[in-house]
């Protein structure tokens, strides 16, 4: 079969020929868009689930239809070495730059521009990397306390007036959001938390491992009335069979009902998983139908690519006590959950000793509490990787 034509596309982010088991989700986001749209309350929202349940595809989506209603968008990733000032200055920089050319003089829009030079300079010392020129003058005793929590809800109150004096919508997309410091969520709640407050036309859409909403619980217990933390997780078996058979009859193709149920067993559902298989079960096969057997080639190369990719490159930003660690929970019997005190047993330590280890696991987004004293990975499969492969 004509590789050109292959349908399938894993990779981060990139978006699948068959957005399949998602569309309750986008319904939530569109309804979200279009109540802001009329000044109705909305909760903002954050999609929350493990690596390659398509949490990013989901953000592209959300960003889409938001553009398509006429909303400005801020699209941003965190990651463990940028702080969210740093994160957040160049694209509310744009913003107000764009809010202040946008037909007449805005006061609104100029005093906006004030306070976030006033918030640049208040941040200074603490985040020299998001130093950015602005030539207006600040404005003095707002937003330039150097506390965060104290000025980004000054900061966002000034760009959402100035946002509601030119009649415009903005919607805010943050990835990665298990990545913020806990003051730093803290803040970006307090600010959230404040648009809704006065019915200002911001709106933020986020994702993150399973390990946010924690987080934002213990920023501020108040999180969970102010955002939605709808689950993402692997696809029902109808939705994973459609996100396969229907990009491939779309090219004119056909695939076996064992060949389907194959791909089910080594995927368990998870959309990064299917578009890998997906991809070299059309690359592998000669001619339509694609067969079982041709599947069981494409397993070979599909778990060669992955071990040497996806999981290794995860692995590899290991210490070698948190390997141990990982490779000690790999080790248990059975798959999913695993008491953390079952892992410092099998290391032969308290788990008081190896908590520090744990917690650096979490932070780094390898594992995840899905209750008190459990232990899970966030990449789905990581444990069949380590069994097979054990790597150093």
């Amino acid at each position: 079969m004509d590789p050109v034509r292959n349908p399938f596309a894993p990779g981060a982010g990139t978006p699948p020929p068959e957005l399949s088991g998602r569309w309750e989700l986008i319904e939530q986001a569109r309804v979200a868009l279009d109540r802001l749209k009329l000044g109705r309350p909305v909760k903002s929202l954050i999609a929350v689930g493990l690596r390659g349940v398509g949490k990013t595809v989901l953000l592209n989506e959300f960003r889409l239809m938001a553009e398509a209603r006429g909303y400005y968008c801020l699209s941003l990733e965190a990651h463990e070495d940028k702080r969210l000032p740093a994160l957040l200055i160049p694209a509310l920089r744009r913003l107000l730059l764009d809010l202040d050319r946008l037909g007449a003089l805005s006061e609104q829009a100029k005093r906006a521009l004030r306070i976030f030079k006033s918030f640049m300079s208040g941040l200074r010392l603490k985040y020299g990397e998001a130093e950015l020129t602005l030539d207006v003058d600040p404005e003095t005793g707002v937003a330039d306390s150097g506390d965060l929590e104290a000025d980004l809800p000054d900061l966002f109150t000034a760009i959402g007036r100035a946002a509601a004096d030119r009649q415009r919508h903005v919607v805010i997309l943050i990835d990665e959001l298990q990545y913020l410091k806990e003051a730093e969520m803290s803040a970006l709640i307090m600010s959230v938390h404040r648009m809704a407050q006065l019915g200002l036309p911001i709106l933020m859409f986020g994702a993150g491992l399973p390990q946010v909403v924690g987080l934002m619980g213990r920023s501020k217990s108040y999180a969970e009335r102010l955002f939605d933390f709808p689950r993402v997780g692997a696809l029902k078996d109808t939705d994973s069979i459609d996100a396969i058979r229907k990009p491939i009859q779309a090219e004119g193709e056909e695939i076996e009902p064992d060949a389907l149920n194959e791909i089910l067993g080594w995927t368990q559902g998870y959309p990064f998983f299917l578009q890998e298989w997906g991809y070299q079960a059309w690359n592998t096969t000669a001619r339509s139908p694609i067969t079982q057997a041709d599947v069981a080639k494409a397993t070979e190369k599909a778990l060669t690519r992955l071990d040497q990719g996806f999981f290794k490159v995860r692995f590899e930003r290991l210490t070698p006590r948190e390997r141990d660690y990982v490779r000690a929970m790999a080790a248990l019997p059975g798959t999913g959950s695993y008491r953390s005190g079952e892992i410092a047993q099998a290391l032969g330590v308290t788990p008081q000793s190896i908590a520090p280890i744990r917690n650096n696991l979490i932070a780094k987004g390898m594992i995840y509490a899905p209750a008190h004293g459990d232990t899970a990975f966030t990449v789905p499969l990581f444990e069949q990787y380590l069994r097979r492969v054990r790597p150093d």
